[in-house]
Parts: C-alpha cells; sequence; structure tokens
C-alpha cells in the first residue's frame, strides 16, 4: 500500500522548535519531489517547502524562509521539515505530498499522494 505518513507535531511555545518527519511507505520516494502544506483552522492549504528528487533543489514560502529547513534522507525514504523560531500563525495541519515533477509544486500545491498530517500548534 503506498502511503505517506507524517509525525512529529506538537503544542510548543513561540520561539521553540519541532522537526517533522514524512516517511514514504510502498514506494521509494527517491524519485519523487516531496512537498510539506499547511492548513490553518479557517483558511486554505498552502505549500510551505518543497525539495526536489535530488535534493539540491528547495523551496521556502515568503512566511518560513530563514527559520525552516526541508531536507531528505532517501536511505530511510523520509523528508525532514526542521521548523525553529516557530510563531503561532505557524499553527496548522501540516500535510507532505509527493509528486514527480517539483517545478511549481509548492505554488500550485500539486502532489500526486497526500499524508493524513500532523497538527502543529504554536501558542503561549
Amino acid at each position: 500500500q503506498v502511503q505517506l505518513v507524517e509525525s512529529g507535531g506538537d503544542l510548543v511555545q513561540p520561539g521553540e522548535s519541532l522537526k517533522l518527519s514524512c516517511t514514504a511507505w510502498g514506494f521509494s520516494s527517491d524519485y519523487y519531489s516531496i512537498g510539506w502544506f499547511r492548513q490553518a483552522p479557517g483558511k486554505e492549504r498552502e505549500g510551505v517547502s518543497c525539495i526536489n528528487d535530488g535534493g539540491g533543489v528547495t523551496y521556502y514560502s515568503d512566511s518560513v524562509k530563514g527559520r525552516f529547513t526541508i531536507s531528505r534522507d532517501d536511505a530511510k525514504n523520509t523528508v525532514y521539515l526542521q521548523m525553529n523560531r516557530l510563531k503561532p500563525e505557524d499553527t496548522g495541519v501540516y500535510y507532505c505530498a509527493a509528486d514527480t515533477i517539483f517545478k511549481d509544486m509548492c505554488i500550485m500545491g500539486r502532489g500526486d499522494f497526500w499524508g493524513q498530517g500532523t497538527q502543529v500548534a504554536v501558542s503561549s
């Protein structure tokens, strides 16, 4: 069964850090670009960060640039999102997705496979 499984979401205070993981099961993520998306209550889903299949090209939305870092470990079939200096506006459900095409993946919200999401809450 092909699936993506996110983990690492939690309730943290502003300024703290979290590391999310997205693990692929049933297929090799080596050949896929992987993206992280989030949806806050009452808002549309937005692309946060994406990484191409080789790991050499990344995208970050302006709202997270300089605070979040995406990386991948293909030996573990896993992509990570290190989130530092978290803000209340980072609160939401974080989803990962896999797509064969990197171009505009984050901007268009495109993905062949999607995970079920992990909740991130930033609050004092």
